[in-house]
């Protein structure tokens, strides 16, 4: 436990999930573009992962981007490690690197 309540949340989704994506909205109903177009991604490799809404709650919101040192969202995570936002998944996407970094980390696919 950290003395950041928001911090041990976050860590708490991590530990629970191989891959978690920290948005605006839902996959169902991104409030962002750039939050929809990291979940399309993830949705076209058929990748299983949990998606926290960070509109729902302020301090993850603020907290996300103190966690990773990075100022905005969407962020993905995989088994823990911070992958990038949107630019970086998108480019990763586009040249495989997601998928192989994905299969590497042994990410479950849906069948």
């Amino acid at each position: 436990m950290s003395d950041n309540p928001a911090f041990d949340r976050i860590q708490a989704e991590l530990d629970e999930n191989s891959v978690v994506l920290f948005m605006k909205g839902s996959p169902l109903m991104p409030q962002c573009g750039f939050s929809a177009a990291v979940s399309t991604l993830l949705s076209n490799l058929q990748v299983k992962f949990k998606s926290v809404d960070v509109l729902q709650d302020g301090e993850v919101r603020q907290g996300i981007k103190e966690f990773a040192n990075w100022p905005t969202i969407p962020q993905l995570y995989v088994k823990g490690e911070f992958m990038g936002g949107c630019d970086i998944i998108r480019e990763m996407y586009e040249t495989g690197e997601l998928e192989t970094a994905l299969k590497e980390k042994g990410v479950e696919f849906a069948a």
